[in-house]
């Protein structure tokens, strides 16, 4: 009996894919990706990777012809709020926001009433001035959109913000930021049991991955008569590990902080009398 195969899908080209691709890679997953290949096997995982359009991914989710797929939080949004919801994985962030040229005055979303709005996201825009009790046109473009203001088509656009400098380049401004979005993995409501098995596989090993990504292995060494207070400020996987060092009256201290907090540990053990700190990168942690 043929065994059953994960399918996964993934945004076609961009900055989505490549990101995709590392975080498999990174779970240990190998992926015979050939150019231009709409279909890749894994050498080494029961995984079938379908490289296709992001705006229509929901769909093939929707209908089960993916089991799960990465891509932006902001899609789901748009098109599958039905679309099961898993891991956040913290790449390819931005914002979907409503903008306006630099040389309107803007007050608030008031401003906004009975205005025309220009934007690929009109489910995110409606819901969006729904809540805030504002009625506008909305004009649906596939594509550019920053360009609307500038030709007269609308007063403002809707879409998603990186930096913000291809509105910048447009003389356009971010004037409210609808919501916060980055890569999510996302699972079909008809994923069979079989392959909901090899998620669950595959779902561990991205676990191990993003906690490695926002972790450090920190070596210290420190007096001993200073362990109690260093010790209070490291929490570590459980506790930190305390090994004797040859030079009575020293310890090495081993642990795992948090990247978020990382320099403000730092400066707070060398306070304490931490010395010969040392940073590892960590390439997974399991938990």
């Amino acid at each position: 009996m043929k065994k059953e195969k994960l399918r996964i899908a993934i945004q076609k080209s961009g900055r989505l894919n490549e990101d995709s691709l590392q975080i498999l890679k990174d779970a240990g997953i190998s992926i015979d990706n050939g150019k231009e290949q709409l279909k890749a096997s894994a050498r080494n995982f029961p995984v079938d990777v379908l490289y296709l359009r992001n705006g229509d991914i929901p769909q093939y989710l929707r209908d089960g012809v993916v089991d799960v797929a990465i891509l932006g939080e902001n899609v789901l949004v748009e098109k599958g709020k039905d679309i099961i919801r898993g891991e956040k994985l913290g790449f390819s962030k931005c914002r979907v926001s409503l903008a306006v040229p630099k040389s309107v005055r803007y007050n608030g979303i008031q401003d906004l009433e009975g205005k025309k709005i220009a934007t690929s996201y009109p489910n995110t825009v409606k819901e969006y001035l729904a809540e805030k009790g504002i009625t506008a046109e909305l004009h649906i473009i596939n594509g550019s959109v920053e360009i609307a203001p500038n030709i007269g088509l609308a007063d403002a656009i809707c879409d998603i913000v990186s930096s913000g400098s291809t509105l910048f380049k447009n003389n356009l401004k971010e004037a409210e930021v609808m919501l916060k979005s980055e890569a999510i993995l996302a699972i079909s409501p008809k994923i069979s049991e079989e392959r909901q098995q090899i998620l669950d596989q595959l779902q561990f090993r991205i676990k191990s991955v993003l906690n490695a990504r926002t972790s450090k292995y920190i070596l210290l060494n420190a007096p001993n008569d200073k362990l109690d207070d260093i010790i209070r400020l490291l929490p570590g996987m459980r506790s930190p590990t305390v090994l004797p060092l040859a030079e009575k009256g020293w310890s090495s201290i081993h642990t795992v902080i948090n990247e978020e907090r990382f320099w403000e540990v730092i400066d707070e053990l060398k306070q304490h009398g931490a010395e010969g700190l040392l940073v590892v990168p960590i390439e997974k942690m399991v938990l």
